[in-house]
Parts: C-alpha cells; structure tokens; sequence
C-alpha cells in the first residue's frame, strides 16, 4: 500500500473522522512505501491544520525509522521523470510530490493507495480513503 500526505495526515491525526479506517488500514497492510516528497509534505499539511508541530516531527521521524516502511528518496532522473508526467497530462491539476507516487506505484505494481486525494482515482488507482 502506497502512503501518500492525506492519508498519513487521517493516521496521525486522532481527531479525523478517518482515522480508525486508516489505522486498520495501516495496521493490515504487508508492504508500506513511501517517498520523501510525501514526507515533506505532511510536515507543512500538519501546520496548517494546527497541528501539534513537535508530534507532526516526530512521527515523521519515526516513520523513516520504521523498518516495517520503505520510503524512497527521489533522485534527479525521478523527478524529471516526473515533471514530464506532469507536462504530459495538462488538463490535470497534479502536484509533482502526486506525479512521483504515480510513476513509484506503476513501477511496483502497486494499486491501493492510503489517500483521500481524487487524483489517485483519476489515474486509475484505488484511494482507500474517502474524501
């Protein structure tokens, strides 16, 4: 299961009316993966939800931490690659941190993603989470 900001947010986030869905989902899944960009999002997501900033850090390391969670560092060519998903497809309204969990999940054959983003669904993926 791939785990991208919004669904990492209804995790961390007890007070979400997703959280429980999120952490049985969590909890079940036998492949966890991830991608830096997604982390640097989440950080900035939880400051502007008013968030605990000292919590939001510390699960964010405690996930790159955690062995049971592989988390891709993205590179030059990824991110090129991923800008040129974007160029691609200029009807969409894609971040690049969407475009790289994109092409990372057709690269693994992975299809569910921890998400509530509509995006995921647009290209074909399962969202786990709903809006």
């Amino acid at each position: 299961m791939f785990l991208d900001t919004s669904g990492l947010l209804c995790y961390f986030d007890e007070g979400d009316d997703r959280h429980e869905d999120a952490s049985v989902l969590m909890g079940s899944a036998d492949l966890l993966i991830t991608h830096n960009y997604v982390l640097a999002e989440f950080i900035p997501l939880c400051h502007t939800r008013r968030l605990n900033r000292k919590r939001s850090l510390a699960f964010a390391s405690r996930l790159m931490d955690n062995p049971g969670v592989e988390i891709i560092w993205v590179d030059r060519s990824l991110h090129q690659t991923a800008l040129a998903f974007l160029r691609a497809r200029p009807d969409k309204t894609y971040s690049l941190c969407d475009a790289v969990s994109f092409i990372l999940m057709r690269r693994r054959g992975i299809i569910e993603a921890l998400s509530t983003d509509v995006h995921f669904a647009q290209e074909g993926f399962v969202r786990l989470l709903n809006p």
